[in-house]
């Protein structure tokens, strides 16, 4: 079964991941294009490499972008979601986009990132020179501790042009993830979609998370693997859990979640999430690590109540966003269903007409983040300037 939103402006579609002919169905949600970008968001429980080619056999014949990752969860018309595929779908009629691969990120090269950002930039505004409004939204491989390093890459070619974007997810294994472009299924990798358009757009990024007076330092550390092995000249995971007053032994991924550490940068706090601990007692995070961090642990606000003011504060003089697209952490879904709040965000999600995936990590202007929601919200075309 598919379900579809409004077909002016951004199209969804979503169908069960063992459904026979995902890509059919699919393609019935989201109805007759012509689409400049379709983008699929695939559960760990179907077959990606079959839905990936499936879906460049049906809509590359009409000069579309076909790109898709794996996932830690969907986010469809009814909220958060498990077990299905996922399809946005971008209408020729209101936007225009370029997509840009970047095939191994263990050797990524700022200087030949940032004059091909230039290049496409000012091909893309050539081609649609009387539509003012941008954004760029990248996927990439959530297993290849590489995040970091690409968007500050990405950032000095992007200049002006916001950027929200996702690490791909493999459920919670954490085995193995995959991006893909046009039919080609890749690892160690990155897909980024330049976008232009006639609707204003807000990329935007939240977090309920409110930081404590509580501080450690990072003494010891594997930033390569981002891994902490001390903190404060301790075992890490042993002065982690001193610190909040548990026992190491019983550490979890809902621990993690609840009692999240923040870094200040530029005089704000961004998340460093714990993805898990190691039998040694070592800390794994998400994103960047290094000796000498100072962490601050965080408190989580209401997520419900919070989510419900961020998504009022995204209307703009009465102007709802026609649909927002967005990338929300894993462990904002683990919170959400260990309180059992998950019912909650997703009707606030619904209501704002949210979608997108469940991902390893968030990216943002030239940050990757953790326990964030990330995203763009799309006015219509006559709406305000914001």
């Amino acid at each position: 079964m598919t379900s579809a939103t409004d077909p002016q402006i951004l199209r969804q579609a979503q169908v069960a991941a063992h459904d026979p002919d995902p890509v059919g169905a699919l393609s019935q949600g989201l109805g007759n294009g012509p689409f400049a970008l379709v983008a699929l968001f695939v559960s760990p429980e179907a077959d990606f490499h079959a839905v990936s080619r499936a879906a460049w056999d049906l809509w590359g014949g009409m000069d579309t972008t076909v790109i898709g990752c794996t996932t830690a969860g969907e986010i469809g018309a009814e909220g958060y979601a498990e077990g299905t595929i996922l399809a946005l779908g971008l209408p020729r009629a209101h936007f225009a986009t370029l997509p840009v691969v970047i095939e191994d990120l263990s050797g990524i090269d700022p200087q030949d990132i940032v004059a091909g950002m230039i290049r496409r930039r000012a091909r893309l505004t050539a081609e649609e020179p009387l539509w003012r409004h941008e954004f760029a939204f990248l996927m990439i491989d959530g297993l290849s501790v590489r995040e970091d390093a690409l968007v500050s890459a990405l950032s000095g070619g992007l200049g002006p042009v916001p950027l929200f974007g996702g690490s791909a997810g493999d459920g919670d294994r954490f085995g193995e993830t995959f991006v893909s472009i046009n039919g080609a299924v890749l690892t160690n990798a990155a897909v980024l979609c330049l976008v232009r358009s006639d609707c204003p757009v807000k990329v935007f990024s939240l977090d309920h998370l409110r930081p404590t007076d509580t501080r450690m330092v990072v003494t010891r550390a594997d930033p390569a693997r981002r891994i902490v092995q001390e903190i404060n000249a301790e075992p890490a995971a042993r002065e982690y859990a001193r610190l909040l007053g548990k026992d190491p032994e019983q550490l979890s991924a809902f621990t993690f979640a609840a009692h999240p550490v923040v870094v200040r940068f530029g005089g704000e706090h961004h998340v460093r999430s714990i993805q898990r601990v190691l039998e040694n007692g070592d800390l794994v995070f998400y994103s960047a690590i290094d000796e000498g961090l100072v962490l601050t642990l965080a408190e989580p606000d209401d997520m419900p109540d919070h989510l419900s003011r961020e998504m009022a504060a995204l209307s703009k003089g009465g102007t709802r966003p026609e649909a927002i697209w967005a990338c929300d952490c894993i462990l904002r879904r683990i919170e959400a269903e260990q309180k059992q709040q998950g019912a909650a965000l997703s009707a606030i999600m619904a209501q704002h007409r949210v979608v997108g995936f469940s991902t390893y990590g968030e990216q943002v202007g030239g940050m990757h983040v953790n326990q964030t929601m990330t995203g763009v919200a799309i006015y219509p075309p006559d709406g305000p300037e914001v």
